[in-house]
């Protein structure tokens, strides 16, 4: 089959802005939220990531989320037919199928889906950030993305998954990503515990977060418009979707900032903004543009409750707020998708409000089950690497900060 050279070069440009969401992007997005002494620590974990899941991507995770699955386990995990990209070239490949709609490059497709594999276990270091050892770190990303990302993203990715087969869609990671990395976010924050010594501390460096949020912003094109895999009409209304949920969700945070507070805030039109990039992506390639601006206001009225009200009710230390932001956008934008999906934008799917209350139960369901699995799974991991291990730093390393205790480096500074 021929290789369509523009859907081609536009899936590598996605590629390489997805990558830009993680390094740098929320490297400085959550590095500019910590105490100056855990800055380095937050760089150091978003690049680890980067390159040890890659890695395992390459050997056997992109095969066990992608290929098909054998035996009583097909439907819920792929197979070991492409480890070590064994099969994995450079023509279209008749499985997954959208790689062969879009004649791309079977190993473009693998490189692009890599960066999502990456970047989720990275947003959950915001739950745990400045109190994880960097040990137990680097075996929870290992784990959690073999045991709890790729069987989700098989379910709803795969030609395969079992949940893709029953009619649930996502169509760039609302639930793979974001319900995932939020709901195990919850899990740390309250396996960890909170920071000794807890008070309200101001983020260290706003500037730092700003930038980090513009370039999420910017990646976020690659990783909604993208997931078309394709450059068409479709990856056009992902990106203008993808763009005014995370205006709408922008500003809606910063009136009620306004309100609340008694000012606009830097941070507070920041996290909005992530919040409707979150809350849109499941909903980026089906929702109309007026979809696209509820679920934006819709997401920050009900994240900035659970980051506001919640949180502080409940006393869990979710530092900075991977589940508040990440976990609630992802849950409220996979369930809209069942109402606002329009099929005069995709007509592969249609929502409650064109007639089809059937995708709403599905999108319910589809994240009901992701919630759970993940939280339980998760929890596994936990509580075996801390009886093995340990996850928490000590009561010295955390006074001292990660950068010292852990790197013996320091930012750009040396008083904390």
């Amino acid at each position: 089959m021929m290789i369509d050279s523009g859907n081609t070069a536009w899936v590598i440009v996605a590629t390489a802005l997805v990558l830009l969401m993680t390094i740098p992007g929320l490297a400085f997005f959550y590095g500019g939220l910590v105490k100056r002494k855990n800055l380095l620590s937050i760089l150091m974990q978003c690049f680890v990531s980067l390159a040890v899941v890659s890695l395992l991507w390459a050997a056997v995770g992109y095969s066990l989320t992608f290929a098909p699955g054998h035996g009583i386990l097909k439907g819920f995990i792929g197979g070991f037919d492409w480890a070590f990209l064994n099969g994995v070239g450079l023509d279209p490949s008749p499985y997954p199928f959208d790689a062969t709609i879009a004649r791309i490059p079977h190993v473009l497709f693998m490189m692009f889906q890599m960066m999502f594999a990456v970047i989720t276990p990275a947003l959950i270091v915001g739950a745990f950030a400045e109190r994880m050892k960097f040990s137990a770190f680097l075996w929870f990303t290992v784990l959690w993305s073999l045991f709890v990302y790729a069987p989700i993203a098989h379910w709803l990715w795969a030609s395969d998954g079992w949940l893709f087969k029953m009619g649930a869609v996502d169509f760039a990671g609302g639930i793979v990503v974001h319900v995932n990395a939020g709901v195990a976010a919850l899990v740390a924050a309250l396996v960890i515990g909170r920071r000794t010594n807890l008070k309200a501390t101001h983020p260290h460096n706003l500037a730092f977060t700003a930038l980090g949020t513009g370039l999420l912003w910017f990646g976020w094109f690659g990783f909604n418009a993208g997931s078309a895999l394709a450059a068409n009409g479709l990856a056009a209304n992902a990106l203008m979707t993808t763009h005014l949920a995370g205006c709408a969700a922008a500003v809606m945070w910063l009136i009620l900032d306004w309100i609340v507070l008694k000012r606009p805030t830097v941070l507070g039109i920041a996290t909005g903004a992530v919040a409707g990039l979150a809350a849109i992506t499941p909903a980026s390639g089906y929702v109309t543009a007026s979809g696209a601006v509820v679920i934006g206001v819709g997401v920050s009225l009900i994240a900035y409750f659970f980051v506001v009200v919640i949180k502080p009710l409940i006393g869990y230390d979710d530092a900075l707020d991977a589940f508040g932001v990440h976990g609630v956008g992802g849950v409220w934008g996979s369930i809209m998708v069942g109402v606002f999906a329009s099929p005069w934008v995709n007509p592969l799917v249609k929502g409650a409000l064109f007639g089809n209350m059937k995708q709403l139960e599905i999108q319910l369901f589809a994240v009901f089950v992701t919630l759970l699995y993940s939280l339980i799974v998760t929890l596994i991991i936990f509580l075996v690497l801390d009886k093995v291990m340990g996850v928490r730093v000590s009561g010295k390393e955390e006074a001292m900060g990660l950068d010292i205790s852990y790197h013996n480096e320091r930012a750009y500074t040396l008083i904390e």
